[in-house]
């Protein structure tokens, strides 16, 4: 088996590595497809080393097939079409008992704190299993995981039909926020700065500006001067905060989206004199990446259009400089790809 593996700041390789058969309530999955993503992209950087100790094998975004079933495992068999949720909490803490397992202080996640999905072949629990249509490509669902990251934020604001939302980032996971706000029959527009991005966006049906235009003018001309119910900061920027808060309407929502790594400042004037309200949406649920498998198998998030390049896993490292280059969506690794070569 190979995997591709984070060695130290900048350096991803592929490696050949023993996959043992899948232990008890564990299966094997043959993964086929795993997609980069912003967290990836950090931890190639470095900036993840506190967790990530190399070499680890990455990545969290995948689709694929059930390849083998440990003992006690039942309700799966081999062929099985499937996705990962990429999280273990801990099943005790006042936020699991709680019903909020995904933000368990003691968290482990796949690809980051344990070993990931950019491999051959990949042994989880089953409990972490979604299962798939068995008509879905497999290089489109190795979308289902951001879209529940968008599932997830848009149903933690509460954004209902008719509303009026404001995406402040046009990269994938905002394309995404902004298609499934859309299906709630919400008027939606994205805020990016990429010229390629905001084509996609428009190609895609959404309403896409500058953010060197006057945003917060054009939002006010779009909602007759009541300004957004909700938006949805993405940006990671200290540009995009600011955006994000002036664009809201009385008793607006911002729902932070993007990992901020350093403070930032906020105007806290606005939230007092519009009574504005600030959520924080940090991962997902099992059932927004059950909804997040609707999405995608439906049509409503057009996932072809959305995924750039497609690289075999040998040339990991390629498809992490593609990514670099700027201007693409969702880069993807065929993890079953015939290409030979260990680096």
């Amino acid at each position: 088996m190979r995997a591709a593996t984070y060695n130290g700041p900048g350096d991803v390789g592929v490696a050949e590595i023993a996959v043992s058969a899948p232990g008890a309530g564990e299966v094997q999955v043959s993964v086929a497809y795993t997609g980069i993503c912003g967290t990836d992209v950090h931890i190639f950087h470095g900036a993840m080393d506190a967790r990530v100790k190399p070499p680890a094998t990455i990545g969290h975004e995948c689709s694929g097939t059930i390849a083998a079933v440990g003992a006690g495992v039942s309700g799966w068999a081999v062929g099985d079409a499937v996705t990962v949720l990429p999280v273990k909490s801990c099943g005790s803490c006042t936020a699991c008992l709680g019903g909020h397992g995904h933000i368990c202080p003691q968290l482990i996640f796949l690809g980051i704190d344990a070993a990931g999905s950019m491999q051959n072949g990949w042994n989880v629990p089953a409990e972490l299993l979604v299962r798939l249509p068995d008509t879905m490509n497999l290089e489109h669902a190795a979308l289902v995981e951001p879209t529940a990251v968008a599932v997830h934020d848009v149903r933690r604001s509460g954004l209902a039909a008719g509303q009026r939302a404001v995406v402040v980032g046009g990269g994938p996971v905002g394309v995404l926020i902004a298609l499934v706000a859309q299906s709630t029959g919400a008027d939606v527009t994205v805020v990016e700065l990429d010229p390629q991005r905001r084509e996609l966006a428009t190609k895609l049906g959404l309403r896409a500006i500058d953010p060197a235009d006057d945003v917060t003018t054009i939002v006010a001309e779009l909602t007759g001067g009541d300004g957004a119910d909700v938006s949805f900061e993405v940006s990671g920027a200290q540009g995009g905060i600011t955006t994000a808060v002036d664009v809201l309407g009385v008793r607006g929502k911002l729902v932070m989206v993007a990992i901020h790594t350093q403070p930032r400042e906020v105007n806290l004037h606005r939230f007092f004199w519009r009574e504005l309200e600030m959520l924080g949406a940090r991962l997902y649920e099992r059932r927004d990446f059950e909804a997040a498998v609707d999405h995608i198998a439906t049509g409503r998030v057009a996932a072809a259009e959305l995924v750039t390049g497609v690289f075999p896993l040998a040339q990991a490292a390629e498809a992490f400089a593609a990514l670099a280059q700027g201007g693409a969506m969702k880069i993807l690794v065929d993890c079953t790809a015939a290409e030979s070569g260990v680096a």
